[in-house]
């Protein structure tokens, strides 16, 4: 479902990025290397679009996509059998229900603060998108993540390349090459900056999804964890079915999709498949 969407500075500064890394990649890094008008430098500049325009495409649709919003009309079914994981306050152990919004929360459902309004399996409220990380938008953001980590990597194999074939000779030159090195030294901090950080938010979202668990649910769960091991139990995510289950029902059911901005067999995000959807499946007292 697409969502109306207002200015926002880091988006602009996000899409500035991008499209600073693809000019200087394209008509500095690959033509100083090969030229634009050669074979090798037609198929790089051809690769490299191609990434660019997923990345911009990713973005896009992690952007405009509604991460999910709750029903009015949702209620809690305490007698589904298929759903046998309630989630409940802290305190006073009622079903969840948002005062602000006037209705109940489903599982993994949280009310952002930004957006003002209960997103379903929230992540975080991400600024760079300008929009909630959730059920409907999760795999775009991953996706968006991953790719332009391999762009900036592209680019920083072509950055290299290009500067290790520089060599100005006339005063000409020099000055030319003056202005190049400055290309080369803001382009290299500023990829190598991008390709760490994301890095680590990578690895940081590819162990939530072997854990099938979102940015809020690993913090409530150390809590959790802390309290279950005071009170002698054992505590389990109730969503973890196991790495390849996990990896199913977040990327998709083919190994294949996983890389692919493609989002269609998810559910309706108002119910989880758990542990508990197993015989013999609780958790074990010590």
């Amino acid at each position: 479902m697409p969502r109306p969407c207002s200015f926002s500075l880091p988006v602009t500064l996000v899409v500035s990025v991008i499209f600073y890394i693809y000019a200087t990649t394209i008509f500095v890094f690959i033509d100083r290397w090969f030229g634009l008008v050669t074979s090798p430098g037609i198929i790089n500049a051809f690769l490299f679009t191609c990434l660019a325009l997923l990345c911009v495409y990713t973005y896009a649709i992690a952007i405009f996509t509604d991460p999910g919003m709750v029903p009015p009309n949702f209620t809690h079914d305490v007698e589904d059998k298929d759903n046998l994981v309630q989630e409940i306050k802290r305190k006073g152990g009622d079903l969840r229900y948002c005062h602000k919004c006037s209705h109940y929360k489903p599982p993994r459902a949280h009310h952002c603060r930004v957006c003002k309004r209960c997103v379903l399996r929230m992540d975080h409220h991400c600024i760079w998108i300008n929009n909630c990380v959730g059920h409907a938008n999760y795999k775009f953001f991953f996706v968006f993540v991953l790719y332009v980590i391999v762009t900036c990597l592209y680019s920083l194999v072509l950055l290299i390349g290009s500067f290790a074939v520089e060599s100005p000779t006339t005063n000409e030159e020099s000055k030319k090459g003056s202005w190049l090195r400055t290309t080369y030294v803001i382009s290299g901090l500023l990829i190598v900056g991008l390709s760490v950080a994301l890095s680590f938010l990578l690895s940081w979202h590819i162990t939530l999804t072997l854990k099938n668990k979102t940015t809020i649910e690993y913090h409530e769960g150390v809590r959790a964890l802390w309290l279950a091991e005071k009170g002698g139990e054992v505590y389990k995510h109730p969503y973890d079915l196991g790495a390849e289950e996990n990896l199913a029902l977040i990327l998709g059911p083919s190994v294949f999709t996983w890389v692919l901005p493609t989002s269609r067999y998810v559910g309706s995000g108002l119910r989880f498949p758990t542990i508990y959807s197993n015989p013999g499946a609780a958790l074990c007292r010590r």
